[in-house]
C-alpha cells in the first residue's frame, strides 16, 4: 500500500503528466499543488508509479465501459462497488476510485489516450494488462448482458492494448463462466471454455492450458509486475476459478 501514500500526496499527478496525470490532478484537487511543492521524483517504471497508473486507469475506464450503452445500470455500479469491497479500500481510496469512475463516464473521456499511456506505464507487461481487461469485461457483464456498444468499446480497448478480438472473446468466456465456478455449479462444458480448449483435447493440451492460465493470473507475479496489493484478491479468485475448471476436467477424463 506504499504507493497510496505517494499518490494521495499528489506527487504522482505532477510527474505523470499526460491524460492519466490530468485524471489524477482532477481527483486530487489541492493535493496536486502540495505534491508539486514537495518535488518528489519518480523513475519511469517505478513500481509505485505502475500501481497508481493501474488503479487510476482501472476505475476510470470502468466508468467508461459502464456508460458505453448510454446509461450506467445499478448492476454496473454494484460491480464497481464490489471490486472496491474486495480491495478493502480505505475511505480516501474509495473516494478517489469513485471520482475516477465518474470521470470515465464523461462524454469527453479520452479513452484512447488514457489506454496508450497506460500501456506505456505498464511497459507492455501482458499479464498485468490482461488482468486490467478482465476487470473491464466483468463490469460489462455485470448486468447479465453485453450491449453491442459495450462490446465494441472492449474490442477497442483490446486493440489499443495489443489483444486481438479472438483473445477478447476468450476472456469473455472465462468471465461468463466464472460465476458458475464460484457457485459450485460449474459444468464440464463451462470448464473447457474457461481453459480455452475444446472438449476432447489431450491430457497434455489440458495441462498446458491450465499452467499457462495459472501463470498469467498468479497473484504474486501480478503484484511484482505492478498490480496494486489491494487487487490481489481479484487475482486469487481468478486462479481459484481456473483450478476448479481444471479439476473438473481431470475428474471426467
Amino acid at each position: 500500500m506504499a504507493w497510496w501514500g505517494t499518490f494521495i500526496g499528489g506527487t504522482l499527478g505532477f510527474v505523470f503528466g499526460g491524460p492519466i496525470g490530468a485524471l489524477i490532478g482532477a481527483a486530487l484537487g489541492g493535493n496536486l499543488d502540495r505534491g508539486i511543492k514537495m518535488g518528489d521524483a519518480f523513475d519511469t517504471g517505478n513500481q509505485e508509479r505502475v500501481q497508481a497508473a493501474f488503479f487510476t486507469t482501472t476505475f476510470s475506464v470502468m466508468g467508461h465501459v459502464a456508460k458505453a450503452d448510454g446509461h450506467v445500470s445499478a448492476h454496473e455500479i454494484a460491480a464497481a462497488k464490489n471490486i472496491m469491497a474486495q480491495m478493502q479500500l480505505s475511505a480516501d481510496q474509495r473516494k478517489a476510485a469513485i471520482k475516477f469512475f465518474d470521470q470515465g463516464k464523461s462524454e469527453d473521456f479520452p479513452l484512447e489516450d488514457i489506454l496508450r499511456q497506460f500501456k506505456k506505464e505498464c511497459h507492455g507487461r501482458r499479464n498485468l494488462i490482461q488482468m486490467f481487461i478482465e476487470i473491464q469485461i466483468s463490469t460489462a457483464l455485470a448486468d447479465g448482458k453485453v450491449d453491442k456498444n459495450e462490446k465494441q468499446v472492449l474490442y477497442t480497448i483490446g486493440d489499443i492494448l495489443g489483444f486481438a478480438r479472438s483473445q477478447i472473446d476468450h476472456l469473455f468466456n472465462i468471465s461468463r463462466n466464472a460465476g458458475a465456478s464460484a457457485s459450485n455449479s460449474l459444468t464440464l462444458s463451462q470448464a473447457y471454455k474457461i481453459l480455452g480448449i475444446e472438449k476432447g483435447s489431450s491430457e497434455a493440451e489440458i495441462k498446458k492450458a491450465y499452467r499457462r492460465l495459472m501463470s498469467q493470473h498468479h497473484p504474486d507475479k501480478l503484484v511484482s509486475k505492478g498490480l496494486p496489493d489491494e487487487m490481489i484478491q481479484l487475482a486469487t479468485e481468478k486462479t481459484q476459478e481456473i483450478r476448479k475448471a481444471y479439476d473438473l476436467i481431470k475428474k471426467n477424463l
